[in-house]
Protein backbone atom coordinates (compact mmCIF):
# COMPACT_ATOMS: atom_id res chain seq x y z
CA UNK A 1 0.00 0.00 0.00
CA UNK A 2 2.66 2.47 0.93
CA UNK A 3 4.31 1.69 -2.49
CA UNK A 4 1.41 2.66 -4.40
CA UNK A 5 0.85 5.99 -2.48
CA UNK A 6 4.48 6.96 -3.37
CA UNK A 7 3.58 5.82 -6.79
CA UNK A 8 0.80 8.33 -7.16
CA UNK A 9 2.80 11.22 -5.14
CA UNK A 10 5.67 10.62 -7.38
CA UNK A 11 3.48 11.14 -10.62
CA UNK A 12 1.75 13.85 -9.24
CA UNK A 13 4.88 15.38 -8.72
CA UNK A 14 6.51 14.47 -12.39
CA UNK A 15 3.39 16.29 -13.86
CA UNK A 16 3.24 19.29 -11.72
CA UNK A 17 7.22 19.70 -11.98
CA UNK A 18 6.85 19.50 -15.53
CA UNK A 19 9.38 16.82 -16.03
CA UNK A 20 11.34 16.72 -19.08
CA UNK A 21 10.76 13.25 -20.31
CA UNK A 22 7.06 13.16 -19.61
CA UNK A 23 6.06 16.39 -21.69
CA UNK A 24 8.45 15.22 -24.50
CA UNK A 25 6.38 12.11 -24.28
CA UNK A 26 3.17 14.58 -24.37
CA UNK A 27 4.13 16.92 -27.06
CA UNK A 28 4.89 13.59 -29.59
CA UNK A 29 1.49 11.93 -28.39
CA UNK A 30 -0.64 15.52 -29.42
CA UNK A 31 1.66 15.68 -32.52
CA UNK A 32 1.07 12.40 -33.54
CA UNK A 33 -2.51 12.65 -32.90
CA UNK A 34 -3.35 15.88 -34.07
CA UNK A 35 -1.37 15.08 -37.57
CA UNK A 36 -3.02 12.13 -38.65
CA UNK A 37 -6.50 13.52 -37.16
CA UNK A 38 -6.21 16.35 -39.71
CA UNK A 39 -5.05 13.94 -42.59
CA UNK A 40 -8.17 11.93 -41.77
CA UNK A 41 -10.73 14.89 -41.47
CA UNK A 42 -8.98 16.30 -44.81
CA UNK A 43 -10.19 13.34 -46.44
CA UNK A 44 -13.40 11.88 -44.66
CA UNK A 45 -15.25 14.62 -43.91
CA UNK A 46 -15.43 15.38 -47.59
CA UNK A 47 -16.03 12.03 -48.25
CA UNK A 48 -18.53 11.34 -45.90
CA UNK A 49 -20.36 13.84 -47.40
CA UNK A 50 -20.14 13.04 -51.06
CA UNK A 51 -21.44 9.26 -49.74
CA UNK A 52 -24.18 10.92 -48.12
CA UNK A 53 -25.59 13.12 -50.74
CA UNK A 54 -24.98 10.99 -53.69
CA UNK A 55 -26.47 8.40 -55.17
CA UNK A 56 -24.30 6.33 -57.42
CA UNK A 57 -23.42 2.22 -57.65
CA UNK A 58 -21.66 0.41 -55.21
CA UNK A 59 -22.97 3.47 -52.59
CA UNK A 60 -24.18 0.84 -50.30
CA UNK A 61 -21.11 -1.52 -50.73
CA UNK A 62 -18.83 1.73 -49.93
CA UNK A 63 -20.59 2.35 -46.74
CA UNK A 64 -20.44 -0.82 -45.36
CA UNK A 65 -16.82 -1.26 -45.88
CA UNK A 66 -16.02 1.80 -44.07
CA UNK A 67 -19.26 0.90 -41.20
CA UNK A 68 -17.17 -2.34 -41.40
CA UNK A 69 -13.67 -0.68 -40.60
CA UNK A 70 -14.73 1.83 -37.92
CA UNK A 71 -14.18 -2.00 -35.61
CA UNK A 72 -10.20 -2.56 -37.39
CA UNK A 73 -8.35 -4.26 -34.43
CA UNK A 74 -5.54 -2.11 -34.09
CA UNK A 75 -2.91 -4.32 -33.96
CA UNK A 76 -4.02 -5.86 -37.47
CA UNK A 77 -3.52 -2.60 -38.92
CA UNK A 78 -0.32 -2.18 -37.66
CA UNK A 79 0.64 -5.03 -38.73
CA UNK A 80 -0.42 -4.62 -42.25
CA UNK A 81 1.39 -0.98 -42.07
CA UNK A 82 4.43 -2.59 -41.17
CA UNK A 83 4.55 -5.05 -43.96
CA UNK A 84 3.94 -2.71 -46.34
CA UNK A 85 6.46 -0.17 -45.30
CA UNK A 86 9.72 -2.72 -43.85
CA UNK A 87 12.50 -3.07 -45.59
CA UNK A 88 11.07 -6.10 -47.48
CA UNK A 89 7.64 -4.55 -48.45
CA UNK A 90 6.64 -2.22 -51.44
CA UNK A 91 7.19 0.96 -49.45
CA UNK A 92 10.01 -0.25 -47.73
CA UNK A 93 12.54 2.40 -50.10
CA UNK A 94 10.39 5.54 -48.07
CA UNK A 95 12.34 4.18 -45.06
CA UNK A 96 9.61 5.38 -42.85
CA UNK A 97 9.43 2.35 -40.45
CA UNK A 98 9.65 2.99 -36.29
CA UNK A 99 9.23 6.67 -36.94
CA UNK A 100 6.45 8.82 -36.32
CA UNK A 101 5.31 9.02 -40.04
CA UNK A 102 4.48 5.12 -39.98
CA UNK A 103 2.62 5.73 -36.77
CA UNK A 104 0.36 8.87 -38.28
CA UNK A 105 0.35 6.36 -41.12
CA UNK A 106 -1.13 3.56 -39.16
CA UNK A 107 -3.36 6.27 -36.91
CA UNK A 108 -4.79 7.73 -40.21
CA UNK A 109 -6.16 3.98 -41.47
CA UNK A 110 -8.32 3.48 -37.76
CA UNK A 111 -9.72 7.27 -37.87
CA UNK A 112 -10.79 7.90 -41.23
CA UNK A 113 -13.58 5.37 -41.51
CA UNK A 114 -15.00 6.40 -38.22
CA UNK A 115 -14.76 10.20 -40.19
CA UNK A 116 -16.48 9.05 -43.37
CA UNK A 117 -19.22 6.82 -41.78
CA UNK A 118 -20.12 9.02 -38.87
CA UNK A 119 -20.18 12.18 -41.16
CA UNK A 120 -22.12 10.68 -43.71
CA UNK A 121 -25.02 9.46 -41.16
CA UNK A 122 -24.97 13.13 -39.94
CA UNK A 123 -25.21 14.80 -43.13
CA UNK A 124 -27.75 12.13 -44.84
CA UNK A 125 -30.09 13.47 -42.14
CA UNK A 126 -29.94 16.95 -43.17
CA UNK A 127 -29.37 16.59 -46.76
CA UNK A 128 -33.40 16.10 -47.71
CA UNK A 129 -33.58 20.43 -46.51
CA UNK A 130 -31.35 21.23 -49.16
CA UNK A 131 -31.54 18.32 -51.44
CA UNK A 132 -34.18 19.74 -53.92
CA UNK A 133 -33.24 23.06 -53.37
CA UNK A 134 -29.47 21.96 -54.29
CA UNK A 135 -30.52 20.53 -57.77
CA UNK A 136 -32.80 23.24 -58.98
CA UNK A 137 -29.99 26.00 -58.29
CA UNK A 138 -27.96 23.37 -60.30
CA UNK A 139 -25.33 23.70 -57.31
CA UNK A 140 -22.13 22.25 -57.48
CA UNK A 141 -20.93 19.15 -55.65
CA UNK A 142 -17.80 21.00 -53.92
CA UNK A 143 -19.82 23.99 -53.20
CA UNK A 144 -22.88 21.40 -51.66
CA UNK A 145 -20.27 19.40 -49.75
CA UNK A 146 -18.80 23.03 -48.18
CA UNK A 147 -22.71 24.03 -47.14
CA UNK A 148 -23.69 20.49 -45.83
CA UNK A 149 -20.60 20.75 -43.24
CA UNK A 150 -20.93 24.16 -42.58
CA UNK A 151 -24.44 23.46 -41.62
CA UNK A 152 -23.62 20.75 -39.64
CA UNK A 153 -20.48 21.89 -38.38
CA UNK A 154 -21.44 21.46 -34.67
CA UNK A 155 -22.02 17.71 -34.85
CA UNK A 156 -18.98 17.91 -37.40
CA UNK A 157 -16.72 18.93 -34.37
CA UNK A 158 -18.36 15.84 -32.26
CA UNK A 159 -16.70 13.80 -34.50
CA UNK A 160 -13.86 15.12 -35.06
CA UNK A 161 -13.39 14.78 -31.34
CA UNK A 162 -14.65 11.11 -31.63
CA UNK A 163 -11.68 10.48 -34.09
CA UNK A 164 -9.11 12.32 -31.76
CA UNK A 165 -10.37 10.31 -28.61
CA UNK A 166 -9.42 7.09 -30.77
CA UNK A 167 -5.96 8.28 -32.05
CA UNK A 168 -4.83 9.79 -28.24
CA UNK A 169 -5.52 6.29 -26.95
CA UNK A 170 -4.38 4.10 -29.37
CA UNK A 171 -1.61 1.39 -28.83
CA UNK A 172 -1.76 -1.23 -30.48
CA UNK A 173 -0.91 -0.18 -34.37
CA UNK A 174 1.56 2.16 -33.27
CA UNK A 175 3.90 0.57 -30.95
CA UNK A 176 4.43 -2.21 -34.21
CA UNK A 177 5.23 0.46 -36.50
CA UNK A 178 6.69 2.77 -34.44
CA UNK A 179 8.87 0.57 -31.71
CA UNK A 180 8.80 2.84 -29.13
CA UNK A 181 12.00 4.27 -29.14
CA UNK A 182 13.01 6.29 -26.51
CA UNK A 183 13.24 10.37 -27.57
CA UNK A 184 11.56 9.20 -31.14
CA UNK A 185 8.57 7.52 -31.19
CA UNK A 186 7.69 6.77 -27.76
CA UNK A 187 4.12 8.09 -26.79
CA UNK A 188 1.61 8.01 -24.15
CA UNK A 189 -0.35 4.62 -24.27
CA UNK A 190 3.42 2.62 -25.23
CA UNK A 191 5.55 4.49 -22.55
CA UNK A 192 2.41 3.47 -19.75
CA UNK A 193 2.68 -0.27 -21.43
CA UNK A 194 6.37 -0.37 -21.25
CA UNK A 195 6.93 1.38 -17.97
CA UNK A 196 4.23 -0.93 -16.03
CA UNK A 197 6.02 -3.87 -17.13
CA UNK A 198 9.30 -2.54 -16.33
CA UNK A 199 7.73 -1.57 -12.47
CA UNK A 200 8.13 2.25 -12.85
CA UNK A 201 4.25 2.97 -11.86
CA UNK A 202 5.30 6.80 -11.06
CA UNK A 203 5.86 7.60 -15.03
CA UNK A 204 3.28 5.31 -15.61
CA UNK A 205 0.39 6.92 -13.50
CA UNK A 206 1.44 10.28 -14.81
CA UNK A 207 0.87 9.82 -18.57
CA UNK A 208 -2.03 7.62 -17.21
CA UNK A 209 -3.58 11.06 -15.28
CA UNK A 210 -2.61 12.86 -18.33
CA UNK A 211 -3.95 10.66 -20.79
CA UNK A 212 -7.74 10.24 -18.52
CA UNK A 213 -7.37 13.89 -18.48
CA UNK A 214 -7.41 14.27 -21.95
CA UNK A 215 -10.41 11.96 -22.08
CA UNK A 216 -12.67 13.78 -19.96
CA UNK A 217 -11.84 17.05 -20.82
CA UNK A 218 -12.31 15.68 -25.07
CA UNK A 219 -16.00 14.40 -23.63
CA UNK A 220 -16.98 17.46 -21.76
CA UNK A 221 -16.17 18.98 -24.80
CA UNK A 222 -18.55 16.93 -26.84
CA UNK A 223 -21.15 16.71 -24.43
CA UNK A 224 -20.96 20.62 -24.56
CA UNK A 225 -21.18 21.07 -28.54
CA UNK A 226 -24.16 18.46 -28.10
CA UNK A 227 -26.19 20.58 -26.05
CA UNK A 228 -25.03 23.84 -27.57
CA UNK A 229 -26.20 22.07 -31.30
CA UNK A 230 -29.59 21.16 -30.01
CA UNK A 231 -29.75 24.63 -28.40
CA UNK A 232 -29.20 25.79 -32.47
CA UNK A 233 -31.19 23.10 -33.89
CA UNK A 234 -28.06 21.55 -36.05
CA UNK A 235 -28.97 18.21 -34.88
Amino acid sequence: MNILLEAFAKSFELVFTLNEDLFEILLLSLKVSGISLLLSCLIGLPLGTFLAIKSFWGKDAFLVLFNTMMGLPPVVVGLIVYLLVSRSGPFGWLGILYTPTAMIIAQMILITPIIVSLTSQIIEEISQEYKSLFASLVVPSHKAIIAYLFDARYSILTVVLAGFGRAISEVGAVIIVGGNIDHLTRVMTTTIALETSKGNLSLALALGIILLSIALTTNFILIRLKIRAKRRMYV
